[in-house]
């Protein structure tokens, strides 16, 4: 196969990130995912300026992550809450608090526990055959043919 010319590759991931890929985003989401819906309340518990907290959930809201509810007519106020696409986020947030867990923080602060008493631990597997998914048993495709050609 002849060599094609390098250029920007077309990926979900890039536009996954165009969207999350900010530190004060994905902290918005975590809180609003513990049920901390209103403002004052996520910019506390993320450290976050007003000011950018209101340009991330501008931008979360514009890319239907989150969904504003008004709480108060005057003055208007609103609550943040995740919508489909930002609550189908879950699993994504567990496993990079769990990769945090292993590799970014000396002793984790918050354990997760499933409903049967165990601690959390994701784990990714093929929902087909139900073998494990790493990155030698995954390859990438674009119309039968891999993007690495």
């Amino acid at each position: 196969m002849a060599d094609l010319p390098l250029g920007v590759r077309p990926c979900s991931l890039a536009a996954a990130l165009d969207v999350l890929g900010e530190k004060w985003s994905l902290l918005a989401i975590r809180e609003i995912g513990y049920g901390v819906h209103r403002f004052a309340r996520i910019a506390g518990y993320t450290g976050v300026s007003r000011d950018i907290l209101a340009d991330r959930l501008r931008k979360l809201e514009a890319a239907g992550v989150v969904e504003r509810r008004l709480y108060n007519e005057h003055p208007p106020r609103h609550e943040y809450h995740l919508t489909e696409a930002g609550r189908e986020l879950f699993p994504v947030m567990l496993a990079l608090s769990q990769w945090g867990d292993r590799w970014a923080v000396e002793s984790p602060v918050l354990v997760r526990r499933h409903s049967c008493g165990e601690r959390v631990q994701v784990d990714l597997v093929c929902h087909h055959c139900g073998r494990p998914i790493t990155n030698d048993t995954v390859h990438a495709e674009v119309d039968g043919v891999s993007p690495a050609s």
